[in-house]
């Protein structure tokens, strides 16, 4: 099975090709890509196209993915997906978050982490290989197919590091922009500072979103947390992130998983305020502070809400935009720094129909 043989990685104009072999009307093809990007329906739900038709694109244009396990939150508002790779087996977790006015998925761009951040699950796990475009595409598209509103917003915040894996990121974000009309200033790609990743990100043309996983005031704790540090450090990090700044006239996140004693103090929060206060990024920075999600493998404990409340005043009084993450879908080991492709997870009800169509 090649991407472009798979039913989100075949283009429009080889789909057309495919179908005028089949001896289809041309109409049939607009059809077809109008019910996989536009309306983004299971194939077997495309009920404008004839049953036979339908079994024969499935069969030509097979999925990448089965599914493995589904869990949705005790509220509702969040499901996650244990995808297996029909091809190596290889295992990926995607996250929808639905809220009332929005409906994002959060994808994997890798099979595990080679970065090994010492707090995150998948950086726990270890790395197994890079996704395709097709396979990340697939990963929204079918994401969407369990929720009743379309998905307006994606983040590159699932397992894997995005520009680790760079040409197919960006294949994947083109896609997400043109074929299914996702807004560019929906879609945000994060990384902990991957700078060659970072320079070319800001000369591309699509004004997507940066976050940069920061988690540390310094270059010494930072290093601990987040071993790339050692090959860019934070002041290179800051200049590339200025650079996707200007490129593109957005604002740049900084996120900070706070952890309990660690990185939490009166002290590091001031350090970390005269670091970001003086950064010369378009918009300024903005720092998203997420309380430390616990994992099997990482000893630390999240700070009091009392503390991270505190950790946020002081950058606000230093003038720098912060806020808290919500946290959500810690309960099914769905939030920030819990996927893992290796820890299973319950299935709190069989998985859809839909999501393996």
């Amino acid at each position: 099975m090649t991407a472009s043989s798979t039913r989100y990685g075949i283009t429009r104009d080889a789909l057309g090709e495919l179908l005028a072999s089949w001896d289809a009307p041309k109409y049939r093809a607009d059809q077809v890509w109008d019910a996989l990007y536009r309306r983004r329906e299971p194939l077997e739900a495309a009920t404008n196209l004839p049953k036979a038709l339908r079994a024969r694109l499935a069969d030509a244009l097979p999925l990448t993915f089965d599914v493995s396990a589904e869990a949705t939150s005790a509220d509702g508002e969040t499901t996650r997906w244990l995808f297996q790779s029909v091809r190596d087996r290889a295992q990926v977790e995607t996250v929808l978050m639905r809220a009332p006015a929005r409906a994002s998925v959060c994808v994997s761009s890798q099979a595990g982490c080679a970065m090994a951040c010492t707090f995150c699950a998948t950086g726990q796990a270890g790395f197994e290989r890079h996704l395709d475009a097709s396979e990340i595409v697939e990963q929204v598209v079918r994401a969407g197919h369990g929720g009743p509103q379309p998905v307006t917003h994606v983040v590159y915040m699932g397992m894997g590091e995005p520009l680790a894996n760079y040409d197919e990121t960006w294949a994947s974000v083109e896609r997400l922009h043109e074929d299914l009309g996702i807004s560019a200033r929906h879609l945000t790609i994060s990384t902990v500072g991957v700078v060659p990743g970072m320079l070319r990100l800001a000369k591309e043309k699509l004004p997507v979103t940066l976050a940069v996983s920061l988690h540390a005031p310094d270059d010494e704790l930072r290093s601990a947390l987040v071993p790339l540090n050692a090959r860019y450090p934070i002041a290179a990090v800051l200049d590339a992130a200025a650079e996707v700044a200007g490129a593109h006239g957005r604002r740049v996140s900084f996120e900070y998983a706070c952890i309990a004693g660690v990185n939490d103090s009166r002290l590091q929060a001031e350090a970390l305020a005269r670091l970001l206060k003086g950064w010369h990024g378009v918009g300024g920075a903005h720092v998203n502070l997420i309380p430390l999600n616990p994992t099997a493998g990482f000893s630390g404990r999240p700070p009091t809400r009392a503390r991270v409340r505190d950790f946020a005043g002081r950058l606000r009084a230093a003038g720098v935009a912060t806020t808290i993450r919500r946290t959500r879908g810690v309960d099914i080991d769905a939030a920030c720094g819990q996927l893992r492709s290796r820890h299973p997870i319950a299935t709190s009800h069989p998985p859809s129909t839909t999501m393996g169509a």
